[in-house]
C-alpha cells in the first residue's frame, strides 16, 4: 500500500475505536441506575463513575483526534505521507487507545496523563510533518 493511502488506515481505526466507546456509553447508559430521560439535558448530577467516565472518555476522543484527522487529511491531500507521518500516525492512535483503557479501567491519572501527553507531543511532530506537505505542494 502506498504510504500517502496508508495513512487513511489509522484515521479508520481511531474512527472505529470511538464508536466502540460510543457504543460503551450507551450500554451504560442504557443499564445504569438512571432512567434514560434523565439525560434529556446532558448528563444530569449523581450519575454514577462508571457511567459518568466512558462519556467523558468518548468526548476526549471527539476533541483533539479532530486536529489528527485534519492532519492525516492533510497528509493524503498533498502527498505529503511519509512513512514516518504513517508511523507517527500509528503511535497516535495505539497512544490515544491506550489513554482509553486506562480511563476505562483502572484509571490512574498519572498513567491516563502520560499517555495523553504523549499523543499531544505525536499530534505535534505529525502537524509538522502535515506542514511540510502543504508547504511542499505550494512550491
Amino acid at each position: 500500500m502506498a504510504a500517502h493511502t496508508a495513512i487513511l488506515i489509522p484515521v479508520f481505526v481511531l474512527a472505529a475505536w470511538t464508536a466502540c466507546v460510543l457504543l460503551r456509553v450507551a450500554f451504560v447508559r442504557v443499564t445504569g441506575p438512571m432512567r434514560p430521560h434523565a439525560y434529556t439535558l446532558g448528563e444530569p448530577d449523581g450519575v454514577p463513575a462508571r457511567v459518568a467516565i466512558p462519556n467523558r472518555n468518548y468526548m476526549n476522543l471527539l476533541e483533539l483526534p479532530l486536529l489528527f484527522y485534519v492532519a492525516c487529511l492533510l497528509l493524503f491531500v498533498t502527498g505529503g505521507a511519509t512513512p514516518l507521518a504513517v508511523a507517527l500516525a500509528w503511535a497516535y492512535v495505539a497512544l490515544r487507545i491506550a489513554h482509553s483503557l486506562i480511563h476505562l479501567s483502572y484509571n490512574h491519572v498519572m498513567h491516563r496523563f502520560t499517555a495523553f501527553a504523549l499523543s499531544n507531543f505525536v499530534l505535534i511532530i505529525l502537524w509538522w510533518c502535515a506542514w511540510q506537505g502543504v508547504r511542499a505542494l505550494a512550491q
